[in-house]
């Protein structure tokens, strides 16, 4: 038996959180990057413009989350202890947040994280209850980690989230398919397309 409830899109105030696109999406196309990509991550990245001028648009709040690393690896924890070489350090050309691509003005929201969940020892939530939001809508990488991590903390700290499918990229295909799957047996009608989520927002209150 399913108690589960029929969600609209966007439930109260939503807020967009663009996660970990930053300039080495579009400036590293190496074959032997430190974290893989599924073969359209970049492109997927660029959707997420669409969504951010949207949101703009209709007044309501964009944040973006940027992983950022020391020089001296301290803060990496058990993060290299997986599949992933290091990255995003300080000062790095790649780290910077994709400025130009994701127009990301100087007054924007942005949230520094040191570990995959954008709530995890970070400001994100002090921000989300100052905007009064309800509503995550997520794009980004990757998301079978980042993406997939904010997603359950998100839910677990009882807000609604939603995902846009054609702007999030995992580390495969595969992977890419079952973070998916599990935000959407988290909360039923999680994953949705691109231009869903832009009508959505044109009708919402802002």
């Amino acid at each position: 038996m399913t108690t589960s409830q029929k969600r609209n899109l966007i439930e109260g105030r939503a807020a967009l959180i663009v996660i970990d696109i930053q300039a080495s999406t579009f400036i590293d196309h190496s074959d032997n990057r430190a974290i893989p990509n599924m073969p359209d991550y970049a492109a997927r990245m660029l959707l997420a413009r669409q969504a951010i001028d949207t949101a703009r648009a209709n007044g309501i709040p964009v944040i973006f989350v940027q992983e950022v690393h020391h020089p001296s690896l301290v803060d990496f924890g058990r993060e290299l202890d997986g599949e992933e070489d290091i990255h995003c350090l300080e000062d790095a050309p790649g780290t910077a947040i994709a400025a130009e691509q994701m127009d990301f003005r100087p007054d924007d929201y942005l949230i520094r994280k040191r570990r995959y969940s954008a709530f995890f020892g970070t400001d994100l939530e002090i921000l989300l209850k100052g905007l009064k939001v309800d509503t995550l809508i997520l794009v980004g990488g990757l998301t079978d980690v980042c993406v997939h991590y904010t997603f359950v903390d998100g839910h677990q700290h009882d807000y609604f989230c939603r995902v846009i499918e054609d702007c999030v990229a995992g580390g495969s295909n595969a992977a890419h398919d079952a973070a998916l799957k599990a935000m959407e047996y988290l909360q039923t009608g999680a994953i949705r397309s691109l231009p869903d989520v832009l009508n959505a927002m044109e009708n919402s209150a802002g």
